[in-house]
């Protein structure tokens, strides 16, 4: 049996995302370059995966430096259609940023889960 047969309300996938010391050593041009392979690194995931994004989560004025695990900086809550899509996304930092992949100056982790009974959809 599929994880999606056992979650009749479908799947949902947060994708915890952090940043890594060598952003913050990076000189600005670099750093552009990097904005800017991010931004097209997650542009349109739902034409791209079938990931239709709920809502996104920057905490970047309250916390300053790298942060590698919880609490990250930036979150996208996010329904998606199977386990495959939640892994192309995460697969969406070792996309080129300039010399080297995002992952080199970015993390992801994701968690998968389904809707609360309760609370809003």
């Amino acid at each position: 049996m599929k994880l999606e047969d056992l979650l009749g309300d479908g799947l949902r996938a947060l994708f915890c995302i952090g940043i890594n010391d060598d952003f913050f050593r990076a000189p600005p041009e670099e750093k552009k370059i990097v904005g800017a392979a991010l931004k097209a690194a997650f542009d349109d995931l739902e034409g791209r995966f079938g990931v239709r994004v709920l809502g996104t989560f920057d905490d970047d004025l309250l916390q300053c430096g790298s942060a590698q695990g919880f609490p990250f900086i930036s979150y996208i809550l996010a329904d998606i259609p199977d386990f495959e899509s939640a892994v192309a996304v995460t697969n969406c930092l070792r996309e080129p940023a300039g010399d080297a992949t995002l992952s080199r100056y970015v993390t992801i982790q994701s968690r998968i889960g389904h809707p609360l009974f309760f609370g809003a959809k």
